[in-house]
C-alpha cells in the first residue's frame, strides 16, 4: 500500500510562525495557547525573512514593536513570569548588535527559570556575501557568529542552516520551554538567507501540539522517607521558593505549615504565594530577610527547601543555618537545584509532593513543637511593629525610601502588581511588602538585572490586561539603564505606573563599599570636581518627570508623603502610563537584620578599615558549609 505524506511548500520563516501559532499547554486539564505573539525590532537580518512571515495575516500571533532588544526580551520574560510560565511571547531581532543586546535578557530568564524564546537573525549560511553588515568574524573558527554568545546563558541553543532543520529545532525548543525542570532561555539562530528558503514541510508538523504540564510525584517510598526525616527533627524550617509559585502549591504549603507547625520563610520568587499574615510565614530569609526569619533559621536543625535554588542571598552565603547537625532536604523538579547545599534530593512537583508527605506525617501523628510556633508568633508580632515603624518613618530632609514603600503598599489593592528588580528596593520589598494576593509580587532577583523594571512592568501588564494596575518601583540607576519600553506601553495603550525613587546614585552598592572600609567612590551621581579630578562634586539633579512628559506620559514630581499619596491616586485614574518622580533621602533604606553576605574583600590594602573587614571575614569563613 502506498502512503503519501501531505506537504506544504513554504519558507523557513513562514513554517516557524505557523508552528508557533499551534502550540498549546495542558495544565491540570486546562488547555492554554502557549505562544501569544512576537516582540521584534526589525533589521536587515530578519525583516524580509521572518518579518515577511509575521506580516502575513494567516496566523493569530500578535506582533509587538520594541524599542530596545534587551527591553523587549525582558518584557517577554515578565509576561511569561506573570503567567506562571504558562504563556510566552517570542522575541526576534536582527544580527550582530541587535542579537547581542538580548544576551543579558537570556541570562536573566535562565537564572530565574523563566521560558524565553529568542529568534535572532544570523549571518548568511551560504557565506557568499560575507562579511555582511554587522557580521562578527573569527579567523580561528569561521562557524562562530555573534549568536554563539548566547550559549553560556541558554538552556537550549540551535542554529538552523537548512530549512528542514527548523522542524527538530522548533520541537526541541518547545520541549525545553514547557519543561518545569529545565526551562529558561531558548535560542534558535536564523541565518538570514535560510529564513527565506523554501521546503516541502509535512502538514503533520503544523498540527495542533499539546504539551502537558506533568506533576511528577515522589518515587515509591520517598514520601515516607522524607516524612521520617522531618519527624526526627525538633526545629524544622521550610523555604518557599519560586517552584511553589509555578506549581500552584501556595495553598498546599500554607496548609502543610499550619497542620504540622513548621515555620516557613520566603525567597523573592516565592514571596506572596503564602499570605504574609499566615501563622507560620516569617517573610524573607537571609541577606534580604526579616529579623525573625533569620533568628529562627539560626536555630533550625532541618531545612525543607521547596522549589528553590538556594542562592547566596537566601542562604546568607551559607551562613544562615549554622547548626553543624543541620540537615537539608529539597523538593524540586530540577535535580541540579535539588542537590545544592548538600541537600538530600526529592525530585517531584511541589504541590504533589507536599500532599504525599502530609499523608505520611498524618500516619505518624506528627505535630511540630508548640513552643517553636509560639516563638514564631512573637517574632512575627515584633516584625509587624518594625514594618509599621518603617512605613511611617519621617526625615526632616524629605521622604525616606521605606515611607515610599509604605505609601505604595497602602495604595495597591487586590489584582494590582508590583514589579522591581535591582538596587536596595528588592531588599526592602522582600522585608517589608505585604502582598495583597499571590500574583501581586513580581520580583526579578535571580539575576538582579538593572533595567528590567520598566519593560518588566510592560510584560506584566500585557499578562494581566485590565484585571489590575501594574506598578514598577525603580531606582534612578535602574531607570537610566533601560526605560524606553515605556514608549511601547504608550503605543499599546497598556498603562503602567512607574514609581521612580531618586536618591542620586547607586546607594545600595555605596553602602556595601563603605561597610568594607572603602570611601565613597564611583557610586553617587556627582559632577566631576575640577579641583580634584574626581567624581565628588555637586549632586546631579535630574527632572525625570519632565523626561516622562516628553515621551507622552502623565508625570508628577513629589517630595512629601502627602504629594505622593495624591500622585498615586491620580495615577490610578489616568488613561496612560504615569511616572512619579519621588525625591528621597539618601541612605534611607533598611539595614541588614542579623545577616551576612560574602564579597571579595581585598586581602591587602592601604586602608586599615579594609584590612579589618577582611580579617572579620576570615573569622566567619571556617564556620560555613563548604558545599
Amino acid at each position: 500500500m502506498e502512503h503519501t505524506i501531505q506537504t506544504t511548500r513554504m519558507t523557513t520563516g513562514q513554517a516557524l510562525v505557523r508552528f508557533l501559532d499551534n502550540q498549546y499547554l495542558d495544565v491540570d486539564g486546562e488547555e492554554i495557547k502557549f505562544v501569544e505573539g512576537i516582540f521584534g525590532i526589525f533589521g536587515h537580518g530578519v525583516v524580509v525573512g521572518l518579518g515577511e512571515a509575521i506580516q502575513e495575516p494567516n496566523h493569530s500571533l500578535t506582533f509587538f514593536q520594541g524599542r530596545s532588544e534587551q527591553g523587549m526580551a525582558h518584557a517577554a520574560m515578565a509576561f511569561a513570569k506573570q503567567n506562571n510560565r504558562q504563556r510566552i511571547i517570542a522575541v526576534t531581532s536582527s544580527i550582530g548588535p541587535g542579537a547581542l543586546n538580548m544576551v543579558t535578557a537570556a541570562g536573566t530568564a535562565t537564572s530565574n527559570r523563566i521560558p524565553l524564546l529568542l529568534l535572532p537573525g544570523d549571518v548568511f549560511a551560504c557565506r557568499q556575501p560575507d562579511p555582511v553588515l554587522q557580521q562578527v568574524e573569527q579567523s580561528y573558527d569561521y562557524t562562530i557568529t555573534a549568536n554563539d554568545a548566547f550559549k553560556a546563558v541558554s538552556k537550549y541553543w540551535d542554529r538552523v542552516t537548512r530549512p528542514e532543520q527548523i522542524m527538530t529545532a522548533a520541537i526541541n525548543a518547545m520541549r525545553v520551554l514547557t519543561d518545569p525542570a529545565e526551562t529558561g532561555a531558548v535560542v534558535i539562530a536564523l541565518p538570514q538567507d535560510v529564513q527565506g528558503e523554501a521546503y516541502d514541510y509535512p502538514e503533520a508538523f503544523f498540527q495542533k501540539r499539546i504539551h502537558r504540564f506533568s506533576r511528577r510525584p515522589l518515587a515509591e517510598g520517598e514520601a515516607a522517607r522524607l516524612a521520617g526525616i522531618i519527624a526526627e527533627k525538633k526545629r524544622p524550617m521550610i523555604i518557599c521558593g519560586g517552584g511553589v509559585r509555578y506549581s500552584g502549591a501556595g495553598d498546599a504549603l500554607n496548609a502543610f505549615s499550619r497542620e504540622f507547625g513548621i515555620p516557613l520563610a520566603e525567597t523573592q520568587a516565592g514571596k506572596g504565594v503564602v499570605p504574609w499574615d499566615a501563622p507560620g510565614n516569617l517573610g524573607g530569609l537571609g541577606v534580604t530577610g526579616t529579623q525573625g526569619a533569620n533568628r529562627i533559621a539560626r536555630d533550625a536543625d532541618l531545612v525543607l527547601a521547596v522549589g528553590t535554588r538556594l542562592n547566596d542571598f537566601h542562604t546568607a552565603s551559607k551562613s544562615a543555618f549554622p547548626d553543624p547537625e543541620l540537615d537539608v532536604v529539597a523538593i524540586n523538579m530540577n535535580a541540579f537545584d535539588a542537590y545544592k547545599m548538600n541537600a538530600q534530593p526529592f525530585l517531584a512537583d511541589a504541590r504533589t509532593a507536599l500532599g504525599q508527605v502530609a499523608a505520611e506525617l498524618r500516619l505518624r501523628n506528627y505535630s511540630g513543637d508548640p513552643a517553636l510556633m509560639a516563638r514564631v508568633a512573637r517574632e512575627k508580632k515584633e516584625w509587624d511593629g518594625e514594618v509599621d515603624r518603617l512605613y511611617g518613618l519621617d526625615d526632616k530632609d524629605g521622604l525616606t525610601q521605606t515611607r515610599v514603600i509604605g505609601e505604595l503598599n497602602r495604595a495597591l489593592g487586590s489584582g494590582d502588581v508590583i514589579v522591581a528588580a535591582s538596587g536596595s528596593l528588592p531588599s526592602d520589598l522582600e522585608r517589608l511588602w505585604r502582598p495583597a494576593d499571590g500574583a501581586s509580587y513580581h520580583l526579578e532577583y535571580g539575576f538582579s538585572c538593572m533595567g528590567y523594571e520598566v519593560p518588566g512592568a510592560l510584560g506584566a501588564k500585557l499578562a494581566i490586561q485590565n484585571h489590575g494596575e501594574v506598578y514598577t518601583l525603580v531606582g534612578d540607576g535602574g531607570f537610566l539603564m533601560l526605560h524606553t519600553e515605556l514608549l511601547t506601553s504608550l503605543q499599546e495603550r497598556q498603562k503602567i505606573i512607574i514609581v521612580l525613587v531618586d536618591n542620586m546614585g547607586f546607594h545600595c552598592i555605596d553602602n556595601l563599599q563603605n561597610s568594607k572600609g572603602i570611601p565613597h567612590f564611583g557610586c553617587e551621581f556627582r559632577y566631576r570636581d575640577a579641583a580634584t579630578g574626581l567624581l565628588s562634586g555637586d549632586d546631579i539633579l535630574v527632572d525625570y518627570a519632565a523626561l516622562a512628559r516628553a515621551y507622552g506620559c502623565d508625570a508628577y514630581s513629589v517630595s512629601t508623603a502627602k504629594d505622593l499619596t495624591a500622585a498615586l491616586e491620580a495615577a490610578r485614574g489616568a488613561d496612560r502610563t504615569v511616572l512619579i518622580d519621588v525625591k528621597t533621602v539618601k541612605k534611607s533604606m533598611t539595614e541588614g537584620y542579623d545577616t551576612w553576605w560574602r564579597v571579595g574583600i581585598p586581602e591587602i590594602s592601604q586602608k586599615p578599615e579594609v584590612v579589618e573587614a577582611y580579617q572579620e571575614q576570615l573569622k566567619i569563613l571556617p564556620t560555613l558549609r563548604k558545599f
